[in-house]
């Protein structure tokens, strides 16, 4: 796919990896570009800003109405936004906070989908990019609320590129590692245990997205080795677990 001529649209379109992939698509010379936020303060030039509560389904039902009405179509939607709760320790979990964290993780993805679905499928063409996470293959050893619920988007993700391929409908995971986003800087600017690979601009990311995007690939990994260790973790999940708890004592208080 090229951007060029397409109307895109990006959740979290104001800061971090969102606001990255909006101003490339901007030079990539697509038709419109909306970017969707709960600030808009930081919106891209050249973009249109509208606010969205990407919880909240009727949100992300009218934020698609209303490109359509402007735009006529929507080629590209990309479920950027995201959240991340620091806690290893399941006993100290906030069910409550991990609702607010699945509702943006996942079911903002599911939100957008079934409302763009339609009109894709009835043009027998369109694009969902999927800003997950390289824990959605891997893990988060800071976070298991950030574990699960980038795990079960990457599940969502699947599901939607083998259900509607044959529409014509493509679908791509984005799975960066560490990123240098606002997330990141607030809760650790060396990246912690997703840092080990090297934090990456936004600039980088988005680059790592167009190309992705031009090959129609699934999994697009900015950070390459993320392969590697994915492959490891599936030939060998008992010295990968191993590894992993390894990780754990060195960026938390895990040994409590």
């Amino acid at each position: 796919m090229e951007v060029k001529g397409k109307v895109a649209v990006v959740t979290g379109g104001c800061s971090g990896i969102g606001a990255g992939l909006a101003r490339r698509f901007v030079e990539g010379d697509a038709r419109a570009v909306v970017v969707a936020d709960l600030r808009l303060d930081g919106a891209p030039e050249g973009t249109v800003s509208q606010r969205c509560d990407v919880s909240c389904e009727g949100e992300v039902a009218a934020l698609v109405a209303r490109v359509l009405r402007e735009h006529g179509k929507i080629d590209l939607f990309c479920s950027n936004a995201g959240v991340m709760t620091p806690g290893w320790d399941l006993r100290e979990a906030d069910f409550s906070r991990w609702q607010r964290d699945w509702n943006v993780n996942v079911m903002a993805h599911a939100y957008a989908a079934k409302a763009v679905l339609p009109g894709m499928i009835e043009r027998r063409e369109g694009y969902l990019l999927q800003t997950l996470s390289a824990a959605s293959l891997l893990a988060t050893p800071e976070s298991v609320v950030y574990t699960t619920t980038k795990h079960a988007a990457l599940g969502l993700a699947e599901s939607l590129a083998f259900t509607y391929a044959r529409f014509g409908v493509r679908v791509s995971a984005l799975c960066p590692m560490a990123v240098r986003t606002p997330m990141v800087n607030a809760l650790d600017p060396t990246g912690a245990s997703a840092g080990l690979e090297g934090v990456l601009s936004v600039d980088q990311v988005a680059e790592a997205t167009i190309e992705g995007l031009r090959e129609e690939r699934f999994l697009i990994l900015p950070h390459p080795r993320v392969a590697d260790h994915y492959a490891k973790k599936a030939a060998h999940p008992e010295k990968w677990l191993r590894r992993m708890a390894e990780l754990q004592e060195r960026f938390t208080d895990a040994r409590t």
